[in-house]
């Protein structure tokens, strides 16, 4: 397993009053995320105290939706619904469904039309409306008005058709907006709110919401059912669309679950039993209910059977429909493992050392699973991800991004090159020509590496450090009192350290009919030196990859619901290298005839040029890697009588498995084009300025087919000319466990640990 940078979060002095309210642990997970005032505290546990934002804060663009939808009730007018194919999109469909069911007639003056995921792609296009305007004449009705839901506001061609047409459209959607306004009767997007506004997180689901809330406040003595009836739909949304639960999304999700949890929807109701959840938590839905839902568009296409099981009365209708979505989500489950393994032999191809995004086509792919498999990509490989199907000569898929990498902005500019394209910073769809496929990707690429100018590793924001006899019910209890979790209010990920794994099994996950499923987890048992012990799993990995050393681990507290008790799921774990195994001294213990007080300034990322003064320290261009690095660098800026500036990149730059795709990449390209590198460049490329590190990774490429040469540079005797040449063709792709690989991540690991020593004395300048 490659060595995941992991941040962990700074303890923070936490107020008396609020440890003994929620409890130390709870406390400062709060404080660490800015939940600080009395105030602010109490609105974020107790939904009462939170004053929701009113619907009317869109402005103008809500009261002339309002005014619109008021005067085709008034006058008998036919409207269309236009939903959407993932969880948010159907339950965004049958919020408007049921809402607008209150005013029209379900089936008569109200229809809904959603895309086939398999046929069609995300928005509004000009042959499903032409679709749409059929079915409404084939009835004997005349479409004026349709109402978007977690669509449309892209879609700017279909919208001035619409108009053509004499059709009005109302657009709500919380997608990344066009350039300029489209030819609507409204627009209801929280993308044209600030940042901050409570509303702008709201998913395509609460937007239709706060859409029904407009509607029931200006109409009141119409609807026959109370509008929080809708809420549970609302919560699923939310939770499965993956949007930050701040602000209104957290109040939304909180009353939801709370209606959620009384299960009075049938269908709802089911799909719990169906999938043994209780509907308390946010858990229930994100692994339970929306994958489910999810899965029936990705398999078969046509999702308005979804919107059947979420508004039906009927049981007999329910309980067939449930067995549709378990049977699709199972078969969503193998095809996503199948498309993965494609996909990674297609990487295994690729020079990922100059790669900086992973755009690949296939026809045999199912587009179904395409964003699914993206996403597993961007967290294996650490790389913005496009997989596309082809049809017809078009390719047609989904795109996902890790954060800080805003996907969206480096496709915007190449619409010339695409037919389609929509989403959000992290995640998108789009279609082109499949001609333009290198075209694109190569300008995508091009504008990825000026714009961020490196790859970033894999890295984990670690919350707490605890101990294993901390992990129990009351820290469960204590957890719970901050749900719903999710973005914007991350699960907590806890840090045990110097700890063992034991009694290490697989498990094959099976069905509820006994049906094996192309999924595997480790249990095992983690125990530390007191006796302490907690069960625990760590999904789609085999045992054998656990070690058997002490390791520091972070991991999620969970309930075990089945086996009532409660355990913990493994994310990531670092083993302990055996020179740092060992009880280790504090700073002040190991440096040796030094200054204590010595001035140490943090100058890590800074251009010495841009500095004003740096002679009157002494630079550290090196991390240490040892105490007795410690003591030499420190002892130089105590006999120099100068302050110690840190200079060195950051170690927590180096990662195992990033550097050995990049040696890999340099072997590739230098045996390809005859050309040479030095031994400076090679370091600057790797990160790694390790001369054993370094021979491991050159004994490592023999071992696939590379010859190594080393020459000295007549001109500098500090540097080598590195020349590297293809003897075999045996280089089988890319592999997460060498020698090269494990002394990387050793080195990172000392690097990071005596980083840490030196910056608990650092005094951080930005002036120089």
């Amino acid at each position: 397993m490659s060595l995941t940078n992991w941040h962990i979060a700074e303890t923070v002095e936490i107020p008396t009053w609020l440890s003994e309210k929620v409890g130390k642990f709870a406390a400062q997970l709060l404080c660490q995320r800015g939940i600080i005032a009395p105030e602010q505290v109490e609105s974020f546990l107790d939904i009462t105290a939170y004053q929701p934002t009113s619907a009317f804060a869109f402005g103008a663009e809500m009261e002339q939706a309002i005014a619109r939808i008021q005067k085709a009730y008034e006058q008998g007018e036919a409207i269309a619904i236009w939903g959407d194919f993932d969880a948010d999109g159907i339950t965004a469909t049958s919020v408007l469904w049921e809402g607008l069911g209150q005013f029209f007639a379900q089936g008569d003056r109200l229809v809904f039309y959603i895309p086939d995921r398999l046929k069609e792609s995300h928005g509004i296009s000009i042959r499903g409306l032409d679709e749409l305007r059929s079915q409404c004449q084939s009835a004997g009705k005349s479409l004026s008005l349709i109402i978007t839901c977690d669509t449309g506001s892209t879609c700017l061609d279909a919208l001035t058709y619409a108009q053509d047409l004499g059709i009005d459209v109302i657009v709500t959607d919380h997608h990344t907006l066009p350039d300029q306004r489209p030819p609507v009767a409204a627009i209801i997007n929280p993308r044209y709110l600030p940042n901050q506004h409570p509303l702008f997180n709201l998913s395509g689901v609460a937007v239709a919401y706060k859409l029904m809330e407009a509607l029931y406040e200006t109409l009141p003595e119409i609807p026959q059912k109370p509008l929080e009836d809708l809420l549970d739909l609302v919560a699923i949304g939310l939770v499965a669309d993956l949007v930050k639960l701040t602000g209104d999304c957290r109040y939304l999700a909180q009353k939801g679950i709370e209606v959620l949890r009384q299960k009075q929807r049938l269908g709802v109701r089911m799909l719990l039993e169906q999938c043994k959840r209780v509907g308390d938590r946010p858990i229930d839905i994100s692994f339970g209910i929306a994958p489910r839902i999810n899965a029936v568009s990705r398999i078969w296409g046509d999702v308005r059977k979804c919107v059947e099981l979420l508004t039906t009365r009927d049981e007999r209708v329910c309980k067939a429909l449930i067995e549709q979505t378990e049977l699709a989500n199972t078969q969503r489950k193998a095809l996503q493992k199948k498309v993965f393994k494609q996909v990674q032999a297609k990487i295994e191809q690729l020079d990922l050392s100059t790669t900086g995004l992973i755009v690949l086509a296939d026809p045999q792919w199912s587009v179904g699973v395409l964003g699914l498999v993206a996403g597993q990509v961007v967290a294996e490989y650490g790389r913005p991800t496009i997989l596309c199907t082809v049809e017809d000569g078009i390719a047609k898929g989904s795109a996902r991004s890790l954060e800080g990498i805003n996907l969206y902005d480096l496709l915007k500019g190449q619409e010339h090159l695409l037919l389609s394209f929509g989403g959000h910073p992290l995640a998108g769809g789009l279609s082109f020509a499949l001609e333009n496929l290198q075209l694109l990707t190569e300008s995508i690429d091009q504008k990825f590496w000026s714009q961020y100018g490196q790859l970033q590793s894999k890295a984990i924001n670690i919350d707490l450090e605890v101990n294993i006899a901390d992990l129990s019910k009351e820290l469960f209890n204590e957890f719970k009192q901050l749900e719903p979790f999710g973005m914007g209010n991350p699960y907590p990920k806890l840090l045990v350290r110097d700890c063992q794994f034991s009694e290490i099994s697989n498990a094959n996950i099976r069905t509820q009919k006994g049906q094996k499923v192309e999924y595997i987890k480790t249990e095992f048992t983690l125990s530390d030196r007191n006796g302490n012990q907690i069960y625990g799993d760590w999904w789609g990995h085999y045992s054998y990859e656990l070690p058997d050393t002490s390791c520091d681990v972070v991991i999620e507290l969970v309930d075990n619901a089945f086996r009532r008790r409660y355990d913990v799921r493994l994310l990531d774990f670092h083993a302990q290298s055996a020179p740092l195994s060992a009880e280790l001294p504090s700073l002040a213990t190991s440096i040796k005839n030094s200054d204590l007080n010595l001035k140490i300034i943090d100058w890590r990322g800074r251009d010495l040029v841009e500095l004003n003064d740096h002679s009157s320290a002494t630079i550290c261009d090196r991390c240490p890697q040892s105490w007795q690095d410690v003591n030499t660098i420190i002892e130089r800026a105590h006999q120099a009588n100068q302050a110690l500036a840190l200079v060195y990149p950051r170690p927590e730059q180096i990662n195992g498995a990033i550097a050995w795709q990049t040696l890999v990449g340099v072997a590739k390209y230098l045996s390809r084009t005859g050309k040479e590198i030095r031994r400076s460049q090679l370091i600057a490329k790797l990160g790694i300025d390790d001369q054993d590190v370094l021979q491991i990774g050159f004994e490592e490429l023999q071992q696939y087919g590379y010859a190594v040469n080393a020459i000295a540079v007549p001109s500098d005797d500090r540097d080598l000319i590195i020349r590297i040449n293809s003897i075999a063709s045996i280089y089988d792709g890319f592999t997460t466990a060498n020698p090269f690989i494990q002394a990387a991540n050793e080195l990172a690991f000392q690097q990071q640990f005596f980083d840490r020593q030196l910056l608990k004395n650092a005094l951080h300048s930005s002036a120089g």
